[in-house]
């Protein structure tokens, strides 16, 4: 076999995060089953870093010091606080990245350098970026960004080598996309895709919770609004109702001591149908019918050449999404492969193929949208000078690259703005800007100077624009002049240092690991010292730790005065206490908290 090196692939997801790589012939998820990662990061109050289902049990708890779903904020100027500090959202991506490349190491003994990593096929430019811009963060290169529908295509596979088209249906925890590709022998092909990064089942939950706050106000007669524990309780409370509801006609929720008017625990016992739920989310997902139409007009397909339907994402396990594609397409939605994971194993494929490994399967990608200037011209038969029409079209085959002229506005004009656009309507203005640049210096001549604009997209979806003025050659790359762009070397390397002092405790951890893996013999006190040291051995008392922070946060609603503030301290220390794996002080705090929790529940 030829020489291979290591190469994992990444599914950066909204929910939940997963990564897989090849292994003893195969590409399978690692990490500790089932493989998902909460994409879910806090700073406790003691300024340590918790990410995935940690981070996600305190959201509970401290609300403001924890953030989820970051995925939709990719490729945006915001930030989030997590308590007194700030993050980007490829900061709070890369913790995600580094966790995961962290599971990676544990199970196959060796570091993560490189990935595959996956996004929504509709992402921007500016997204695909932010997503680039994480991965270096984490200390990863990223050789290849993936559109989540071709991952998801190459993990079912199809092998028996005849040519398949098949509509793949991704509906994720934040991001919804559908793609039409073709699969013949060991050629993947995407011919068109369509979506929308804001809906996915977020959206779902919001609907629901937005139900079951109505229902508690218009029991209570009060609202939720200021009541931040509340409103995320009742927030986790309401994905859990839209799970059970994906496999039961109705979910009960139970609520107790959600707050308290007047000293006095209210509570909440409501009970939803899932006649209710999918009336609910009805519209939004007839809008991913209008995605799934207008997928098939620009493959040029009638829906009677699709052989196959594939379900991606954890929301597709809604019986009313089953319906409706069924419905459209006279075919029974495939779910073979994990929906969660198969976008994950998917890039696993592709990584490992990239890494030197024999899985034989060609990849052709495209663009979602089209890209072009804007430029002087007639609209209704006067000047304007915001007319558009693309350079590169959508679901062009990637890479590409594309060169139109364009001419100055007037003769001896020496400079020109040219700037750039994404979408398809006539009028530049109601596309979404991408950046703009100068070029100084033209030919000061009696004529107009053709200037030609030449736009290069490569293989992860990143957009090149070179100006060169066609008589002298002078050129001119573009300049992005806004927060979305790719950020320098230099800016993210200071970035990965102030990220490096979070991440430190943690590293100190893999390594004991590491040198528990190598095999050292451990002498009697060493054994007992070590019990407290490597996060990979159990740690005693764990579990009923864990189930007794659960009852814990349940009782804070109705209590008050010292004893909240007694309980919110046990509950630290044992948090502490199972992030730094202390078996002694774990022991002495369950023992102190479930003391308190027997007074508190007697009352």
């Amino acid at each position: 076999m030829a020489d291979t090196e290591l190469v994992v692939g990444i599914d950066l997801g909204t929910t939940n995060s997963e990564i897989a790589a090849f292994v003893d012939g195969q590409v399978r998820v690692l990490g500790p089953a089932p493989g998902m990662l909460p994409s879910c990061v806090g700073i406790t109050p003691a300024g340590d870093l918790l990410v995935g289902q940690e981070a996600r049990r305190q959201q509970l708890l401290y609300p403001e010091r924890t953030v989820r779903s970051i995925k939709r904020k990719m490729g945006t100027a915001e930030t989030v606080s997590l308590g007194d500090r700030s993050f980007t959202p490829p900061e709070i991506s890369a913790f995600i990245l580094r966790e995961l490349a962290a599971w990676a190491r544990r199970d196959l003994g060796r570091p993560v350098e490189k990935a595959v990593i996956t996004v929504p096929a509709y992402f921007s430019d500016a997204q695909r970026n932010a997503t680039r811009e994480a991965g270096a963060l984490a200390g990863l290169e990223v050789v290849r960004i993936l559109n989540e529908p071709t991952a998801a295509s190459l993990a079912h596979g199809f092998g028996d080598g005849r040519r398949r088209t098949v509509m793949v249906y991704d509906l994720g925890g934040g991001t919804f996309d559908v793609s039409i590709v073709t699969i013949e022998g060991e050629v993947t092909e995407v011919l068109a895709s369509h979506g929308n990064n804001q809906l996915g089942g977020d959206d779902f939950n919001d609907l629901l919770y937005a139900r079951l706050a109505g229902d508690f106000e218009k029991r209570h007669g009060v609202s939720l609004k200021d009541e931040t524990a509340a409103r995320t309780r009742l927030w986790w409370a309401a994905e859990e109702a839209k799970k059970k509801l994906s496999f039961e006609p109705y979910a009960q929720v139970r609520e107790e001591n959600l707050m308290l008017r007047n000293g006095t625990p209210l509570h909440l016992d409501a009970e939803i149908p899932r006649t209710d739920y999918e009336w609910m989310i009805r519209p939004l997902l007839d809008s991913t019918l209008d995605s799934v139409s207008k997928a098939l007009e620009d493959a040029r397909l009638t829906v009677r050449q699709i052989d196959s339907v594939v379900l991606v994402g954890g929301s597709t396990r809604t019986p009313l999404v089953v319906r409706l594609l069924q419905e459209r397409t006279a075919l029974e939605p495939l779910q073979d492969v994990h929906p969660d994971l198969c976008v994950a194993l998917g890039a696993g494929v592709l990584a490992s193929r990239l890494g030197g490994h024999d899985i034989d399967r060609v990849l052709v990608d495209v663009s979602p949208y089209s890209f072009g200037p804007s430029y002087l011209g007639t609209r209704g038969g006067f000047p304007y000078p915001h007319c558009y029409h693309p350079i590169i079209h959508r679901n062009t085959p990637l890479p590409v690259t594309r060169t139109e002229s364009y001419y100055t506005a007037s003769p001896g004009q020496t400079m020109v703005e040219i700037e750039i656009f994404q979408g398809d309507d006539e009028d530049a203005l109601k596309n979404i800007p991408v950046g703009r640049f100068h070029v100084d210096g033209l030919r000061a001549g009696e004529a107009c100077a053709e200037v030609l604009c030449r736009m290069n997209l490569d293989l992860d979806g990143i957009l090149h624009v070179t100006a060169i003025e066609k008589e002298t050659g002078k050129s001119k790359h573009i300049t992005i002049r806004n927060a979305f762009a790719a950020k320098s070397a230099e800016e993210i390397a200071r970035a990965r240092k102030r990220l490096e002092a979070l991440w430190a405790a943690r590293e100190m951890d893999f390594a004991a690991e590491d040198e528990l893996e190598e095999g050292d013999v451990l002498d009697e006190v060493g054994e007992k010292a070590a019990t407290a040291i490597p996060a990979s051995l159990e740690l005693p008392g764990r579990d009923e730790a864990e189930r007794l922070l659960e009852r814990s946060r349940r009782l804070l609603g109705r209590i008050h005065g010292d004893d909240v503030e007694e309980a919110v301290a046990l509950n630290e220390r044992i948090e502490a206490a199972i992030a730094e794996d202390n078996a002694e002080e774990l022991a002495q705090a369950v023992t102190a908290l479930r003391e308190l929790l027997f007074f508190l529940e007697a009352q």
